[in-house]
């Protein structure tokens, strides 16, 4: 009733921003969410296609007091880390790589509220559970209906700490790799050819070539990929009896992708589930490092049971009873 008569004397634009917001980004309105790859998919935070997503980062001087929506991707992970007593922290600077053309780059660069929130967030719980959250603008430019309103494309995506690290520090590399420049110094000039020269057999010993060997298989990995190997690694060991803790944490971060697309992602997110439930109740080892197991292992199995109609979670729900 109150936004309504805000509304009233106020008018639409921007007052129906603030009363949606409200309780929009609140840690009680996201900790419904299984994982942080659903809270992506159901929010919306991409496009329905998993591209970037456009975001207003600046209204114009007519509504410069608006609240930016470039902020919404990282608002909404830093929630839901607080849901699951978590902090969430700058892992990794972003450098803007994936965007090409240089005065974009340079334009965004200027504005508080793109730089404040992009780049690598980890969320790590007071148990010391963590996962990784990408916010990345790949392009932006001009609203023509709104006048001099700009916005930004942002892809939101979870990634490893691997695929995160490989990401970052590779575009990182030609930055650091810059500064060295030739010296004006014609001796000293000499002196470092001649050491390089000196150098060259053992530099010819070094696997240069094993690094651009390896790398190109899991730059292409897509998330479905990484999401049935977790799950595969994480069945096998379990059944096996072989490397628990290992293999709880694969579950986890399988069942943290959330559900992807097609009836195979359904499959491996919900059986996913069912992994770490079966780790929360039945593996000592990993059970013990949370205090409300139990209780946690209920929230995934209601989920698959009401949300997936899951017959083996209805089944381990009775048992717990």
């Amino acid at each position: 009733m109150t936004c309504k008569k805000l509304l009233l004397i106020g008018g639409i634009g921007s007052l129906l921003f603030g009363c949606a917001t409200v309780d929009q980004f609140s840690p009680n309105s996201v900790k419904h969410f299984a994982s942080a790859q659903e809270l992506i998919v159901q929010k919306n935070l991409n496009q329905p296609s998993g591209a970037a997503k456009e975001y207003v980062y600046y209204w114009g001087p007519q509504r410069k007091d608006q609240p930016a929506e470039s902020m919404i991707p990282r608002k909404y992970m830093g929630s839901y880390c607080q849901s699951q007593n978590g902090r969430l922290t700058l892992a990794y600077k972003s450098s803007m790589s994936l965007v090409k053309n240089a005065w974009s780059k340079k334009l965004l660069n200027t504005y508080r509220d793109v730089k404040q929130g992009i780049g690598a967030y980890r969320c790590v719980g007071n148990q010391g559970e963590s996962w990784i959250v990408s916010i990345e603008p790949v392009a932006e430019r001009q609203l023509e209906q709104r006048g001099e309103a700009r916005v930004v494309s942002l892809v939101t995506k979870i990634m490893s700490e691997d695929e995160a690290r490989r990401f970052y520090r590779a575009v990182s590399t030609p930055a650091k790799a810059a500064p060295k420049a030739a010296p004006s110094n014609p001796k000293t000039t000499n002196a470092t050819k001649v050491a390089e020269m000196k150098e060259k057999p053992e530099e010819k010993k070094e696997p240069v070539v094993a690094p651009v060997k390896t790398a190109p298989p899991r730059v292409v990995e897509t998330p479905q990929q990484q999401q049935t190997r977790l799950y595969v690694a994480a069945r096998r060991d379990l059944n096996s009896g072989r490397n628990q803790i290992n293999a709880c944490n694969n579950a986890q971060r399988a069942y943290n992708y959330g559900k992807l697309q097609g009836a195979e992602g359904t499959r491996i997110y919900t059986e996913s589930g069912m992994l770490v439930a079966r780790c929360l109740t039945s593996v000592s080892s990993y059970r013990s490092r949370f205090p409300n197991a139990e209780v946690q292992a209920k929230r995934i199995l209601q989920n698959l049971a009401k949300n997936y109609n899951h017959a083996g979670a209805k089944n381990m729900l009775r048992g717990m009873k």
